[in-house]
């Protein structure tokens, strides 16, 4: 599946959430999202969808470097070292949610939305996402998402719910 995920309305987001739920049931996978710069939105969409019960477990939003550390595990050195927008903190965040939960599989996501936080080397729109299924390996990508805010997040949580898709073999 070849998706745009920068053209998705919210009526795409929720088509690929059902998409991602029937793969899911289909296995008898159960999801956890850990939500930083989307606040929630993940779980939001996935929980639009009639009959998510059946295959989401549960969300953490956790924004601020004690939630992190306290809902998901991410160690203080690893904040400290790389910043809560970095590839060690995703995966952190991503095993923390599957230890934390009783989910099968899992999505991370952590970045900056903007319009004020970027630097020179994490600019405004740089979001990193992590995946990963119960037994298996962590992934993670960065993206360079462009827009106001609202279009940073909404990329992020289509991002996150086709990796979903990749991740649980339906893409």
């Amino acid at each position: 599946m070849n998706v745009d995920i920068a053209a998705l309305d919210d009526a795409g987001l929720r088509a690929l959430a059902a998409q991602l739920g029937d793969a899911l049931m289909a296995q008898h996978l159960m999801l956890v999202t850990a939500e930083s710069c989307t606040g929630g939105w993940i779980a939001k969409t996935v929980t639009d969808i009639a009959g998510s019960s059946s295959w989401f477990d549960c969300g953490m939003a956790a924004y601020s470097y004690e939630a992190k550390q306290a809902l998901l595990g991410v160690r203080p050195e690893t904040l400290t070292e790389h910043g809560a927008v970095s590839r060690e903190t995703v995966l952190e965040m991503v095993s923390g949610a599957l230890i934390h939960s009783g989910a099968s599989i899992a999505v991370a996501v952590t970045g900056i939305a903007g319009p004020s936080g970027g630097t020179t080397d994490k600019p405004v729109g740089t979001v990193w996402i992590g995946w990963k299924r119960r037994g298996g390996y962590p992934m993670a990508e960065v993206f360079h998402f462009l827009g106001d805010r609202e279009s940073v997040r909404r990329q992020t949580v289509a991002a996150a719910l086709h990796g979903l898709q990749r991740l649980a073999g339906n893409s």
